[in-house]
């Protein structure tokens, strides 16, 4: 979208600084990432950062703006937890980049979440890009590594000790986002901790350190709660339903509350029509949507061609919502003159006691096939995986 760079940075391109890129990512950090990087970020303009922010702005005063309770039913009644809080800590939105009828790129809403994203990855991401090419520094986005490690610190630590402050996970050294753990801990001095590690006296929390217990009073929580069912003979001694003397960043009910549960309820030119499966009018086409179920992560359980005979046989239908289809527009050339699509992630934070959530970051994800953040490319595709925006001017 920005021809000067992209004509730039596929002349500078080459397999060897692909190398270097996640090279330095493994230094940094001391993994690989384990999900595919993209050799190339996206290029878009101001005007459509204005346009991802303007709608972002409007999803978040929609959101503010719900009555009192709208929200407590998309919480699976298994998975309530409780001391839940006024608002979230993290906001993340998704947006495709699509083309309209009128033939211009502008933003689709794809999905949102109230859960923590790569965080700390993204950020040393973007650096990486513009170490491997120093033209894209003046690209970059306008908070210093310093103030974005003040912001992360002052969400997720607070004023407590470091020792005192975890990231939770489910066997974190198995997750495709391992790499932003580490990260994190460096950026933080805070410890990752497996949810099978976390013993339970009283109503208190613990993780052992050098063979010392160490009481926990805040948890960066990336565990999705609904996925710990899904797991044969998990063992814990904490559960998430029971009382416990912690502070959550973000609570576990927030990642039910802000979720595919609210597209129905929004409304934007830039938010794609979605209806709850049981409430489907008859005067739209199946065809033109696309069914998701409420309570997936990562794209699963996607149904791009919904039939009548597939939703008929849904028995849960209050589960699932049918969002109108969007069209990912192929805009992002590679160096064989091939075209990627993308969407863009926006990750803002929200910190306690404030009014709105700040715009931290972004990262992108690259696709050629008809679905992002599925492995449907083929294994000699490049410009796909995981990327970041640098935005500018024309």
């Amino acid at each position: 979208m920005i021809p000067k760079y992209r004509k730039q940075f596929n002349e500078e391109f080459s397999s060897e600084k692909y190398d270097q890129l996640q090279s330095i990512l493994k230094e940094k950090s001391g993994l690989l990432p384990t999900f595919r990087l993209s050799e190339s970020p996206i290029f878009l303009t101001q005007q459509f950062k204005e346009k991802l922010v303007s709608a972002s702005e409007s999803i978040i005063d929609q959101i503010k703006n719900f009555p009192e309770g709208t929200l407590e039913n998309s919480i699976p009644e298994n998975c309530k937890v409780p001391n839940d809080t006024k608002q979230p800590h993290f906001f993340t939105i998704d947006f495709g980049i699509c083309r309209n009828e009128n033939g211009k790129i502008e933003p689709q809403l794809i999905e949102l979440q109230a859960f923590p994203s790569l965080y700390a990855f993204q950020n040393v991401y973007e650096d990486t890009f513009c170490e491997v090419y120093p033209f894209l520094n003046q690209l970059r986005n306008n908070i210093s590594d310093e103030d974005y490690q003040k912001h992360l610190y002052e969400l997720i630590v607070g004023k407590e000790n470091p020792e005192n402050v975890i990231l939770l996970e489910i066997y974190p050294e198995k997750q495709k986002t391992a790499i932003d753990f580490a990260l994190t801990e460096k950026l933080l001095g805070i410890k990752t901790v497996c949810l099978t590690k976390v013993k339970k006296q009283g109503n208190q929390l613990f993780y052992e350190h050098n063979g010392k217990l160490i009481r926990i009073k805040r948890i960066y929580n990336r565990v999705i709660f609904d996925e710990l069912d899904k797991i044969p003979d998990l063992k814990t001694e904490f559960n998430f339903r029971e009382e416990a003397d912690v502070e959550w960043v973000t609570h576990p009910n927030w990642f039910f509350k802000i979720s595919k549960y609210i597209l129905p309820l929004l409304k934007h030119e830039f938010v794609p029509k979605s209806y709850f499966l049981h409430e489907f009018p008859e005067n739209e086409s199946l065809e033109n949507f696309v069914l998701k179920p409420l309570f997936s992560f990562a794209g699963s359980g996607v149904n791009l061609n919904p039939t009548k005979e597939i939703t008929d046989a849904i028995l849960d239908k209050e589960n699932y919502i049918l969002q109108r289809k969007v069209n990912y527009e192929p805009i992002f050339e590679d160096i064989n003159g091939d075209f990627s699509r993308a969407e863009i992630r926006l990750l803002y934070i929200w910190k306690e006691n404030e009014e709105r959530p700040i715009l931290l970051q972004n990262l992108s994800r690259m696709t050629k096939a008809a679905m992002v953040n599925v492995d449907f490319n083929k294994k000699d595709a490049i410009w796909i995986g995981s990327s970041h925006a640098f935005f500018g001017e024309e």
